[in-house]
């Protein structure tokens, strides 16, 4: 009787990681440095941790630029999971802001999309009609939306582009995540200079924790887990 040939854990995720990166094209990184190909590769494993589900992605343009702002835990690595998701939902890249401006850490999050915290570098993302990922200052509680920095948001500002506001919620003993992407975030009032960024920002922060009080209860699937976690 023939034997079943198994070939050990690493080595069959390594086969299963590598087998769609050969039909993508070789040279393909683009001005900033993001690569489809390890973009693919880096969706495949955070599948590993994360079970994504997103909802409000008919809100964002088919076309043109857009900045997103996202809640954030701490610790959570909700930028790079949202990026990801998200990306993935809409065929479209998805960049993320916080790169370290170093090695090794700063290059490889350069080919996953991500970009400086830098006004500059975000603005002309933006210009280049792309969507680009920003999180709220990270807070310790879930439900709680952050500070968002109008330094930041200015970019979204001096380029034009819409703002959206992003919520996340991650289960720390469940590979359960959602991601709910609101409408486009409109300030009361249309002005001009340092206070239209600072009105922005703010209307930004009010509608993500709108965002996050009307979000459901995160389901893990485990009713135990799901009865303890109210974060």
């Amino acid at each position: 009787m023939a034997k079943l040939l198994r070939l050990p854990t690493t080595r069959r995720l390594g086969a299963s990681l590598s087998t769609p990166l050969r039909n993508l094209p070789r040279h393909s990184v683009d001005d900033w440095g993001r690569d489809p190909r390890f973009v693919e590769q880096a969706s495949r494993l955070a599948r590993l941790r994360w079970d994504v589900a997103v909802d409000g992605e008919q809100h964002l343009p088919r076309r043109g630029g857009a900045l997103l702002v996202a809640s954030s835990r701490r610790y959570s690595l909700s930028a790079l999971f949202a990026t990801l998701a998200i990306g993935e939902i809409i065929d479209r890249p998805v960049r993320f802001v916080g790169r370290p401006d170093s090695a090794p850490v700063g290059d490889v999050l350069r080919r996953i999309g991500g970009l400086l915290a830098r006004r500059d570098e975000i603005a002309g993302a933006l210009r280049h009609h792309e969507i680009v990922l920003m999180t709220a200052a990270p807070t310790g509680h879930a439900r709680e939306a952050g500070a968002v920095d109008h330094a930041l948001v200015a970019a979204a500002v001096a380029t034009g582009v819409p703002v959206y506001p992003v919520a996340t919620l991650s289960s720390r003993s469940s590979r359960a995540a959602r991601v709910k992407i609101g409408p486009q975030v409109r300030p009361a009032h249309d002005r001009r200079g340092p206070l239209a960024e600072v009105e922005l920002a703010d209307a930004t922060q009010r509608s993500l924790q709108r965002l996050l009080d009307a979000l459901g209860l995160l389901r893990t699937g485990n009713p135990v887990i799901d009865l303890l976690a109210r974060n």
